[in-house]
């Protein structure tokens, strides 16, 4: 292929100081199954071996080609703008350096253009955690069925998919309504998003994957991505900041009936990543939190709060109103169906979150958990609260745990109950029991003791995490729960050969670390178990054939 011949589909790979990631990016638009591409790599003045790497990559293949900026823009959108200008395909795609493309990516997207007069193409983006290897798909009910969306008006829940990365634009549609990213500023992809699709007049949606988006969570926080930055009020800053540019952007267009979906999509994803970190920020970042984004909640559609889960409501209104410890405390129970440690009833006889009536009827509304029946629910569904108070290392692979457990719905008699401790690191559980005893109404409290050594692990050996569940009988029916540990304390390890005969794993109780903070339990095989027998079985056991399988079961004889 000569480099005169137009190209169908130019896709910009955005670089900066990453020469390591660099190649495998380019390599996956290089093996595209449509082969009559541009490669554009967009260097924002990398200063690293980028440079060295980049020019390599554009030697050896007369598809690439390599842009420098003169200056580093500190963002995403000055390279691809710069590069878009260079650009000589009809349509276009961009790709980050630590990301990938499926191999049919360009194959797919061209399709749907072809097959209808379309502005934008889009389909499915795989995450992929660099940590774990899990694969899961971003907004999978978003991109599930084949379609043809005759503006966004028809589907305005799309604003969920924000991605710039996950489509394919005709260029003559950017060029005709003028779009370009945002320079300057972080979160570019939400207002170039939000303007594609309020401008286009149709785009089709497939469900194929057409992007690999690696993510590490757990990145240093100085080498952390944009969006994995969340520990700087900068970061918060900027995004309320582009929040306001999508607003002014919807009011300018004439596109206010887009607003309440926008004010959902922020409230309920954006919002919703802050708020899972609060158990972990002091009252010093809460107080800065809280004067960046009060003003801009305040002017939010009511209709888009009445969207939102109870549980994240109260989250909500419990940092506008600055009861910054109580904000940490429901915090905790999102995603988990945690209550509160005590409720509060009002004049009215309605059921408040935390022991304060607010004095705002809007806060009290807000915080209202009648309808969550406390009090009333069937008891396997009944919510209640499981904290560790105390942590104690024992004899050998053994921790002495205190708990507390609220119970603001009075769901449990008076008197002593019998839980039991559930954990479960490979097919079988392991249970321990303990007697929680009335301290105060609602609040019962006990002391277990927990063997990590009798924990059944298969006898191939267990390489994982597990949460320890606190589980509550009454007149024959179970109520299972999350349990909480302290955000901090010292992690526990111990090497434990197993009663069961299973091979010897090291254990370690720690903190989650994240989230709701729960008890953390990780194994992993060492020796022998570690190097050869559980990486074979686990590739074994995921095999579907029936030798295969019969190789498993002989394996497993063997340790015997």
């Amino acid at each position: 292929m000569t480099t005169t011949s137009t190209p169908d589909v130019t896709v910009t790979v955005i670089v900066y100081n990453d020469a390591e990631r660099l190649p495998r990016a380019v390599a996956s638009v290089l093996a595209q199954t449509h082969a009559n591409i541009e490669v554009v790599i967009s260097d924002d003045h990398s200063t690293d071996a980028t440079p060295w790497v980049a020019r390599r990559l554009a030697a050896a293949d007369p598809r690439v080609r390599y842009l420098r900026l003169p200056e580093n823009s500190g963002g995403c959108s000055a390279p691809r703008n710069r590069a878009l200008e260079i650009a000589r395909a009809p349509y276009l795609m961009f790709l980050d350096s630590d990301d990938e493309l499926p191999p049919d990516s360009v194959e797919l997207l061209l399709a749907a253009h072809r097959e209808r007069d379309i502005d934008f193409a889009m389909g499915a983006v795989e995450r992929i955690r660099v940590d774990t290897g899990r694969i899961s798909t971003w907004m999978p009910q978003l991109v599930a069925e084949r379609r043809t969306v005759e503006g966004i008006d028809a589907e305005p829940g799309l604003f969920f998919e924000h991605l710039s990365t996950s489509k394919m634009y005709r260029r003559d549609f950017l060029d005709r309504v003028g779009l370009r990213f945002p320079e300057g500023i972080h979160y570019e992809d939400q207002l170039f998003s939000a303007q594609a699709y309020c401008l286009a007049k149709s785009f089709t949606v497939i469900p194929e994957a057409v992007y690999r988006w690696y993510i590490a969570p757990f990145a240093a926080e100085d080498s952390a991505s944009i969006s994995n930055q969340r520990h700087k009020l900068s970061n918060v800053r900027d995004r309320v900041h582009v929040q306001v540019l999508i607003d002014e952007f919807l009011a300018s267009g004439g596109h206010t009936g887009m607003r309440e979906d926008k004010d959902y999509k922020f409230l309920k994803h954006d919002f919703r990543m802050y708020a899972g970190d609060l158990p972990y920020r002091d009252d010093a970042w809460l107080a800065g939190f809280a004067e960046i984004v009060n003003p801009y909640l305040a002017t939010l559609s009511p209709r888009a709060y009445a969207r939102l889960p109870r549980s994240e409501r109260v989250v909500l209104q419990l940092v506008r109103d600055g009861r910054f410890a109580d904000a940490r405390l429901a915090a905790r129970g999102l995603g988990h169906a945690v209550t509160p440690r005590e409720t509060v009833t009002d004049d009215t006889g309605a059921v408040l979150w935390g022991s304060v009536v607010p004095e705002s009827g809007a806060a009290r509304r807000e915080l209202d958990l009648t309808d969550q029946e406390l009090y009333s629910r069937p008891f396997p569904g009944a919510q209640f609260r499981h904290e560790i108070t105390r942590i104690e290392p024992g004899p050998g692979a053994c921790v002495d745990l205190s708990v507390r457990t609220y119970d603001p719905g009075l769901r449990l008699a008076v008197g002593p109950h019998v839980a039991t401790l559930v954990v479960a690191p490979g097919r079988r559980r392991m249970t321990t029991r303990m007697r929680l005893d009335p301290v105060r109404p609602g609040v019962f409290e006990g002391r277990v003791r927990l063997d990590l050594a009798t924990a059944p692990l298969p006898l191939h050996g267990f390489d994982g995490m597990r949460h320890p569940m606190l589980q509550l009988q009454e007149q024959g029916l179970r109520n299972t729960g999350v349990l909480l540990a302290p955000l901090r304390f010292p992690r526990l390890t111990a090497r434990v050969s197993h009663h069961s005969g299973a091979a010897p794993h090291r254990v370690t109780l720690e903190p989650e670390g994240r989230g709701a903070g729960r008890l953390q339990i990780r194994w992993e095989p060492v020796g022998l178990t570690a190097r050869v027998t559980h990486p074979v079985a686990r590739r074994l056991a995921t095999a579907s054939d029936g030798r295969v399988r019969n190789a498993v079961r002989l394996v497993k004889s063997a340790l015997r």
